[in-house]
């Protein structure tokens, strides 16, 4: 699909599109076509998809982006194919093969091992080609230029892995891991413990924190929706706070709590908090210390009024 170039009117628009990404278009891609159907003014994501990953990427609209930081941290779910025996400059198939392997004979048994070896916390060595920077230079431009540079292991978590073999010696991947984990490297890691080292040859994520694969939507189905139809595809801004304990605050309080003033009361025993108008309005993020509620992230009048579509005056 080609690049739109019309020129467009922009409008405010809030709220998140849960989109499928497709094969081949990087995120920024991918969100600059999103914006441009939805006529958006202000846009952002939830964190990269290489450009050979498809799967679930939550876009951010107006207020959204406010709080896109939250799903950057998220446990992600993702669903990959390794082709066993071939190791390649990537880890991907978009690399060279640069090493090729026997594979042994693999049986249930060794996929077990390797499900119990590489689940749970992990230290993972981040690949050269990432957008990780050393010394104010992204990895990958060391890796472009022949250079390899030290990287220090970082902590990963491996929540859940379930491993398959397929024809072809190829091995399933199905992972719930937390934030900063590379898929391409757990495969390539448990090709070497397989002893015949692997590559990605196809890379899906199918969940990124409450959000799965079949809430979202492909940009094609979105071409072919009309306007109406395309912003009824977009969640409500909150949707971005499950999980957040929810706290109603009437007209007093709302105008304080937007104003960044700390309220005492009987709040919550609750880590984070989505602080409503009395109207049931969202008016931003909040944490609880010492029985006040302390305002962390705070819409504007102006985006609670466009996101409520009243003519009413926003306490503040």
């Amino acid at each position: 699909m080609n690049a739109p170039r019309t020129r467009v009117q922009r409008r405010p628009v809030h709220g998140v599109l849960l989109l499928d990404k497709p094969l081949g278009l990087s995120s920024n891609d991918a969100l600059q076509k999103a914006k441009w159907l939805l006529r958006a003014e202000k846009a952002g994501h939830t964190g990269t998809l290489d450009p050979m990953a498809t799967g679930v990427l939550p876009l951010c609209f107006g207020a959204a982006t406010k709080f896109s930081q939250i799903h950057l941290d998220a446990d992600k779910t993702y669903e990959a194919i390794a082709q066993l025996g071939q190791k390649t400059s990537t880890g991907d198939s978009e690399g060279e093969v640069i090493q090729t392997r026997h594979v042994p004979h693999l049986t249930d048994r060794h996929v077990a091992e390797m499900q119990v070896l590489f689940t749970g916390p992990l230290a993972q060595v981040p690949p050269m080609h990432s957008a990780l920077k050393k010394d104010g230079r992204a990895l990958y431009e060391y890796a472009r230029a022949g250079e390899e540079v030290e990287r220090p292991a970082r902590d990963i978590v491996v929540h859940a892995l379930e491993l398959s073999l397929l024809p072809g010696d190829q091995l399933r991947i199905v992972a719930k891991v937390s934030k900063g984990t590379y898929i391409r490297t757990l495969g390539e890691d448990i090709g070497e413990a397989l002893g015949c080292g692997a590559h990605l040859v196809a890379l899906r994520r199918i969940a990124t924190g409450p959000f799965d694969v079949a809430q979202c939507v492909t940009l094609r189905e979105l071409e072919a929706l009309d306007e109406p139809q395309r912003a009824a595809r977009l969640l409500p801004v909150e949707a971005l706070l499950q999980g957040h304990e929810r706290v109603t605050l009437g007209m007093e309080d709302a105008g304080r709590f937007l104003s960044g003033l700390r309220r005492r009361g009987s709040w919550p025993n609750a880590p984070q908090v989505a602080a409503f108008g009395p109207d049931g309005q969202l008016l931003g993020t909040a944490h609880i210390q010492a029985g006040e509620l302390i305002p962390t992230r705070l819409l504007s009048p102006i985006e609670i009024k466009q996101m409520s579509g009243s003519t009413e005056p926003v306490p503040v």
